[in-house]
């Protein structure tokens, strides 16, 4: 029986399908997170702080390939290593679903390593710092990615008699669940914003690592309080106290609590200087004023 109260989701997946191709609108929302939204977040950090962005098509291509190989691998073995232990050639099927936000983020410091040892010390930058200001434009995407969750109707909370509870009809439901995929759309967002505004407002005195912590602590943390009323993905999960999102995102609130500390204590500022850019230059005979005053970092 449909509840009058609730809210009825029967939207498709799909954007259009032509034979047996599907746009689906989780992988264009996902692709969204990246580009243009989270790129051009980063462009706009990398002018304020002169770096030069010939080379954030390759941040960008790192991040997409080891975040989508990473969040893969995350399902595989965390969620349904039983199947794919004896269907190996299902690992390649990602269009079948099954994506894993937990390996994806593993998958994103994999990215950010391989870039930062190519390019951090050309550029005056480290991997904390450059982490500091990717995961806000991480928040957006996480939003987007939670947004193609709805659509796919997947991944919802337990019933619920709020108003806002939505009937997944296309994947068989009839009564109303906790929308756990607007709930962490939100928070990722509300997240985004203010770790978006410390940086814009506050990076003279923020210190190297403060952002990249809050978010782990913000970001995690989120997941771990909503899983509460989410619910389980694989059976074997039924007879865990905590459920495996929540033991996949304690190591991430602690990371980010010691990091928090360690930068609050003994961390060097945020900025980023660009080797050469903190002299003054000379042209027509007259200096230039320097991109940025700071000290160089290490």
């Amino acid at each position: 029986m449909i509840d009058l109260l609730s809210i009825t989701w029967d939207v498709s997946p799909d954007i259009l399908q032509i034979g047996n191709f599907h746009l689906k609108w989780y992988s264009i929302l996902f692709m969204v997170g990246f580009f243009p939204i989270g790129y051009y977040i980063m462009r706009s950090f990398y002018k304020r702080e002169g770096i030069p962005v010939e080379n954030l098509d390759y941040l960008l291509y790192a991040l997409l390939i080891c975040a989508l190989i990473g969040s893969r691998l995350g399902h595989v073995f965390f969620y349904d290593w039983a199947y794919y232990k004896a269907h190996p050639w299902e690992i390649l099927a990602t269009w079948k679903g099954g994506l894993a936000s937990h390996g994806g983020a593993v998958g994103v410091l994999i990215a950010m390593w391989w870039y930062v040892h190519k390019y951090g010390k050309k550029y005056g930058f480290g991997y904390i710092q450059i982490l500091d200001r990717l995961v806000i434009p991480i928040c957006f995407a996480g939003m987007f990615i939670r947004f193609g969750n709805l659509f796919n109707s997947e991944i919802y909370g337990h019933a619920t008699d709020l108003p806002w509870g939505f009937i997944f009809v296309r994947d068989g439901q009839t009564i109303a669940k906790h929308p756990t995929q607007l709930y962490e759309a939100f928070s990722y967002l509300l997240l985004g914003l203010g770790l978006l505004w410390l940086y814009r407002h506050k990076l003279d005195k923020l210190k190297t690592g403060t952002i990249f912590g809050l978010f782990l602590i913000g970001l995690f943390g989120a997941r771990f309080l909503i899983e509460f009323v989410k619910e389980n993905q694989e059976a074997f999960e039924e007879s865990m106290v905590l459920n495996m999102g929540q033991w996949l995102s304690v190591p991430f609130i602690v990371a980010g609590i010691s990091l928090l500390i360690y930068s609050l204590k003994w961390g060097k500022p945020a900025k980023i200087v660009v080797p050469g850019n903190n002299k003054p230059q000379q042209k027509g005979g007259k200096e230039k004023t320097p991109l940025v005053h700071t000290k160089s970092l290490n």
